[in-house]
């Protein structure tokens, strides 16, 4: 497989090879969020260092705050009750996680955290605040019940969102797989690219809908980071685990610029108004520019993911938002994002027809 220069080119036309974007986590712009907002320009530097990752460990602290390290070096026994709190928050976050995930994140350890996880899943699930609707492979997928919302939000522990749902129904119909990537997915993004800043956690949603009531447009974003940067409130992301075809794929990918491209007229009765994009109007009214579309490819054989990243490039040549793509395998291991789309809001205003006023 062949790849374009690193270098970033003036007004690129994405085709069968792509350019390297610069979300790294050592060098490109993301490496500020630790400290508020990050240089998130709309025109994206492409630079030749990110081929592998650098500076950052590769496997970074993603836990919650774990407790203190005793004076022998060695860690002391997480308390029941905070191992549960971090459950319950991390599920309300992610939807959906096997104790291997919540491990990761809870305790910062792969096999000996599993334990204090198991055990307090089993005191939240008495309780009727978490319970296990499914497996994967061996391992069980753990949701929120209705309960266990209630007491997040009773809690102030998380936004309220009462229409969301606890992924029990997904699960038991047999759709965990695609959830569970999503959280690995989360779990990546934070290592990786946001220097295993474990705070961050609770700053992601998932299942988050998009529509437009006048046009019929609807859709849900797999995961939504609300971690502003300069010129975006949020950053999108979409998975796909294999089970989508290639044309599916690609409408979905289209679906945002169309939400991005629309525009409504507004001004007061008897004067002229004027128009103005939908998205900035009425849902991310503090960002400059329509927010970042990652698209996570998952589910299948590396070369198949080599296969299905080559095509999505070619099926949206031309697209007017930034859109970076990458394999799971990839993100896990430190990889650099490839840019196939740049925002262009001109071109977005160009091609849709303006509203029509009063």
């Amino acid at each position: 497989m062949t790849y374009a220069s690193s270098a970033r080119q003036p007004e690129p036309e994405p085709g069968q090879t792509w350019s390297r974007g610069a979300e790294s986590p050592a060098d490109g712009p993301e490496a500020g969020v630790a400290s508020s907002a990050v240089n998130d320009s709309n025109v994206v530097p492409i630079t030749a260092a990110h081929t592998s990752r650098q500076g950052a460990p590769r496997h970074a602290d993603t836990s919650l705050p774990n407790p203190e390290t005793a004076a022998k070096g060695k860690k002391s026994t997480p308390t029941a009750g905070k191992v549960q709190a971090d459950a319950l928050r991390m599920l309300g976050c992610v939807r959906i996680a096997t104790v291997r995930q919540m491990a990761q994140v809870i305790t910062g350890e792969e096999s000996d955290g599993r334990s204090y996880v198991r055990r307090a899943m089993v005191e939240l699930e008495k309780l009727g605040l978490a319970e296990t609707n499914g497996k994967d492979g061996k391992h069980r997928i753990w949701n929120l019940t209705p309960a266990g919302q209630k007491a997040l939000a009773d809690g102030n522990e998380l936004p309220a969102r009462p229409k969301a749902g606890t992924g029990a129904k997904a699960v038991r119909a047999g759709l965990g797989p695609h959830g569970l990537a999503v959280t690995d997915t989360i779990l990546a993004y934070t290592d990786t690219v946001l220097r295993g800043r474990r705070e961050y956690l609770t700053d992601w949603q998932v299942e988050v809908n998009h529509a437009i009531k006048q046009t019929g447009l609807s859709f849900n974003t797999d995961a939504v980071l609300a971690v502003p940067t300069k010129t975006s409130e949020v950053r999108l992301f979409e998975l796909d685990n294999g089970s989508m075809s290639r044309a599916r794929l690609a409408k979905e990918v289209w679906d945002y610029k169309r939400y991005a491209g629309h525009r409504v007229w507004e001004g007061a009765r008897g004067t002229i108004g004027g128009t103005y994009p939908f998205w900035q109007r009425h849902r991310y009214t503090r960002s400059k520019t329509f927010p970042r579309l990652h698209v996570v490819l998952a589910g299948k054989a590396e070369h198949l993911l080599d296969n299905r990243l080559q095509a999505l490039t070619a099926d949206v040549k031309g697209i007017t938002i930034a859109v970076w793509a990458n394999t799971l395998p990839r993100l896990q291991g430190g990889e650099p994002w490839y840019e196939i789309g740049v925002d262009d809001p001109h071109q977005r205003r160009a091609r849709y027809p303006e509203a029509v006023g009063r």
